[in-house]
Parts: C-alpha cells; sequence; structure tokens
C-alpha cells in the first residue's frame, strides 16, 4: 500500500471534533430566532412553537440511531461526511420557509435534525477510538467544547443581527448553520477512518498508519493493533449473532443501562429549557421583552465554553463518577432552591431564579454535559457500539426533544418555579443512577471497560441465583 501523506494528529483531533460545532449552533440559534420568528408569524400558540423549537431534536432521534448502524457498515468517517452535506442542505431549506409556512418549518428542521443526531452519535464514537486511553477523556472533550462553542456563536451571531427586520433576521440566523457545516465538509475530506473501524474490516496496513499518526512511538502502536485485533477476533464473532435485542442480554445489558441511562438523565434534568428558552424565562421573570434579553443566552454561552475548557483541564485527573455525582447534586440544589426561596419569600428578586440558573450552567457545563459523551463513547463493548452509541444518542434527543416541546405548555399552566423543581428532582435522580449503576471506566482501555462490564453481569447473575 502506498505510503499516504501524514496527517497531524491536532487536525484528526480538531475535524475530529468539528461535528459537535454543527450540533451546538442548532441547539442555541432558536433561542434567538424564536422571539423574532413569533413577532413575524405572530406565534401564541404554545404548542406550535414547541414543535418549531423541538423539530430539531425528533429528527435527531432518528439520525442518531441510523447513523450510529450505518457507521458500522460504512465507517464513522463516511457518514460524518454525509450528515455535514445533510446539515447545509436543511438549513438553507430553513432559511427560505415560506411566510406563516409553521408546518414547512417543522418538517424542515425535522429533517435537518437527522444530520444533528447523526454528528451526536458519530463524533463520540469517533473520537474515544481515535484518542488513547490517557487523554481519551480530555480529547473526547473537545467535542463538547465544540458544542458550547457552536451555541456561544449562535448566540452572539442572533445578537448581533437583533437589529435586523424581524422578517429578515431569524431566516439569516437559521441559513448561517450551513457555513459551519460546510467547513466540516473541508476538514473531513482529509480525516483518516478510525483504526478500530479498519482493523473490523480487516484493514490493519491503514490502521496501523493512522495510529502512527497519533501515537508516541512504534511501540505503543504495535501494543494497541495487538489490543484490538484480540477483541475485534472476539468481537467479530459475536457481531454475527448480535441484533437490537442483544444490547439488553446479560453479557452487555450492564453497560448499555448505564451509558444509555447517563444519556437520558442528561436530558431529562433541563439544561436544554435554559438554552432554548432563557430570553423567554427572563421575560416572564421580570416582564421585559423577550428580543431585548438575548445577552443573557451569550453569558450562558460564555459560561459553557469555560466549563468546557475546564473539564479539559481535569478530565485526566478527576474520576467520572466523581464528577457525575457532584455535579448533579449541585445542578439539582440549583432548580429546587428558588422554588423553596419563593415559598419563603413571594417578594424575592426574580432574578435571583437567574442566578441559580447561571451555577446550575455551570456545573453542568464540566460534568454532565461533557461526561455523558465521553462515557457514550467508551462504554460500549465494539460489537455493539454502533447499534448501543446510536441508541444512547436517540434517547438522549428524546429528552431533548421532550423538554423543548414541553417547556412552553408546563410554563404556561404551572409556575416555572415548580417547573424548575420538577427538573431538580430528576438532577437528584440521575446522582443516584450514577451512584448504583455506572462504572468507573477513567484510564481504562475500551477492552478492559468490556471486560468490567461483563464481570458485572456474572456477578449480577450469581446473585440472582
Amino acid at each position: 500500500m502506498a505510503e499516504k501523506k501524514k496527517i497531524s494528529s491536532g487536525f484528526i483531533y480538531f475535524f475530529g471534533s468539528f461535528g459537535g460545532i454543527l450540533f451546538g449552533y442548532d441547539i442555541g440559534v432558536m433561542t434567538g430566532a424564536l422571539p423574532f420568528l413569533e413577532k413575524d408569524w405572530n406565534l401564541t400558540n404554545a404548542l406550535i412553537v414547541g414543535c418549531i423549537t423541538s423539530a430539531v431534536m425528533f429528527g435527531a432521534i432518528f439520525g442518531g440511531a441510523v447513523a450510529g448502524q450505518l457507521s458500522d457498515r460504512f465507517g464513522r468517517r463516511k457518514m460524518i461526511l454525509v450528515s455535514a452535506v445533510v446539515f447545509a442542505v436543511f438549513a438553507i431549506l430553513s432559511m427560505v420557509a415560506p411566510n406563516n409556512g409553521s408546518i414547512y418549518l417543522i418538517v424542515v428542521r425535522t429533517l435537518l435534525g437527522l444530520a444533528v443526531g447523526a454528528a451526536s452519535a458519530l463524533v463520540p464514537a469517533y473520537m474515544s477510538e481515535m484518542a488513547p486511553a490517557n487523554a481519551r477523556g480530555s480529547l473526547s472533550g473537545l467535542n463538547q467544547t465544540m458544542i458550547v462553542s457552536g451555541m456561544l456563536l449562535s448566540y452572539i451571531m442572533d445578537f448581533l443581527l437583533k437589529g435586523l427586520p424581524q422578517s429578515w433576521g431569524w431566516r439569516i440566523m437559521l441559513g448561517l448553520a450551513a457555513v459551519p457545516a460546510l467547513i466540516l465538509l473541508g476538514g473531513v475530506l482529509r480525516l483518516p477512518e478510525s483504526p478500530r473501524f479498519l482493523i473490523k474490516n480487516g484493514k490493519e496496513a491503514e490502521a496501523k498508519q493512522v495510529l502512527s499518526w497519533i501515537r508516541k512511538n512504534d511501540q505503543e502502536v504495535e501494543a494497541e493493533i495487538d489490543d484490538i485485533k484480540s477483541a475485534s477476533k472476539k468481537e467479530n464473532i459475536a457481531t454475527e449473532k448480535t441484533t437490537w435485542g442483544s444490547l439488553f442480554s446479560g453479557k452487555y445489558r450492564y453497560l448499555v443501562i448505564a451509558g444509555v441511562g447517563v444519556a437520558a438523565f442528561q436530558q431529562f434534568q433541563g439544561a436544554n429549557a435554559i438554552f432554548y428558552y432563557i430570553p423567554l424565562i427572563v421575560q416572564k421573570l421580570t416582564g421585559s421583552a423577550a428580543s431585548s434579553a438575548l445577552m443573557w443566552p451569550i453569558v450562558q454561552g460564555v459560561i459553557l465554553v469555560i466549563g468546557s475548557l475546564v473539564y479539559i483541564a481535569i478530565a485526566e485527573k478527576c474520576k467520572r463518577r466523581t464528577l457525575l455525582i457532584l455535579g448533579g447534586t449541585v445542578m439539582g440544589l440549583s432548580f429546587l432552591l428558588p422554588s423553596i426561596l419563593n415559598v419563603l419569600d413571594p417578594q424575592i428578586n426574580p432574578m435571583t431564579t437567574v442566578v441559580f440558573l447561571c451555577i446550575y450552567v455551570a456545573f453542568y457545563s464540566f460534568t454532565w454535559a461533557p461526561l455523558t459523551w465521553v462515557l457514550v463513547g467508551e462504554i460500549f463493548p465494539l460489537a455493539i457500539r454502533g447499534r448501543a452509541s446510536g441508541l444512547a444518542s436517540s434517547v438522549n434527543w428524546i429528552g431533548s426533544w421532550a423538554v423543548g416541546l414541553l417547556f412552553p405548555l408546563m410554563t404556561a399552566s404551572m409556575p416555572q418555579e415548580i417547573v424548575f423543581a420538577i427538573f431538580g428532582v430528576i438532577c437528584i435522580l440521575g446522582v443516584l443512577f450514577v451512584k448504583f449503576f455506572v462504572p468507573e471506566t477513567k484510564g481504562y482501555t475500551l477492552e478492559q471497560i468490556e471486560t468490567i462490564g461483563m464481570n458485572h453481569s456474572k456477578k449480577v447473575v450469581k446473585e440472582v441465583k
């Protein structure tokens, strides 16, 4: 095989995680676009507002599952490439929605969600398979940095474009999502395929070449090749008999429940209620117009970016479980305390709630936000990784879609503080789930994590007997 031109590890890790920009931009863009869209189309129905906001998340439910499975067949890189193309096309189609075309916009943004969901499943899997075990947490955390950078970028663009006529402002906000998609497309064209996928498909020489670009020396490359081959040989036999039902068989059940459970809790804890609706939350608390509260999303975005960088700095120093338990506890209290304070003092400054929401975002940003995707990328055995990561991504998007759809309806029928208290209880339940069901994965190779899961499953079977 001819020697390919060397690709730097920095380029690989940067563009390997750049799909998070697409994910983040479209999470954030509706935050600023929605107030202008509501005025332009005179939207007053909470259900329609929720459907437009959550349409991307609904499409992502299916995009994550399909992309995860197809990536096992065609490769992580090719599917990231397809996602970038789909994203660019439907971002532009969102921009040219006909006036008062709520149904059109819901359908187009649902199709756009296929690409967003695909990126959310593919990027963590790709990054975890490229990163060495001792740096997998921080390198996989680049995905979260890209996501929140995309969110911050969308918030800034929303703020800068707020002076445009309302009929054009929201259109340009949505259409600009095509720009990062085209940048990703250009970068992914040069990316190599995952070494684990290459070995699984009999391309050991190519896998060795890719690893030589991102590992320190030949001994490290050879040792990793041997580990992957050993695991792949066993898993190739298992893969032939693997179905969706296999995900919850005795052999894999423990790790699948752990990974999928964390992905579910991350969304049902309510983070995206803040990210999607913070201008409307501030409007309801203070009575000021939502369109005048677009500085608050930027504040949230800056907190998220700083938090993601903090995570990268501490990723290899702190255990995954410790960070999740710490973050979930503070997040839960940040939702519950405003409700308690409002009961004790109904005249309390309404901005107190916003301060607690900022504390929530700060702790979410360096715990549950990045660690969910790190765990999804590293916890599933190779034989089921595509299907399981796709399932985790889809469950995560179900939570995101449900929060985006239901939050306007919930706040229309009950006080915001009660809604936040509900999310606070879910945060505490998430802490208990981590404590009892999620294994520690920091510092273990992907193959060692699989062994941990199998040993736990055998232990459970013995206890049942």
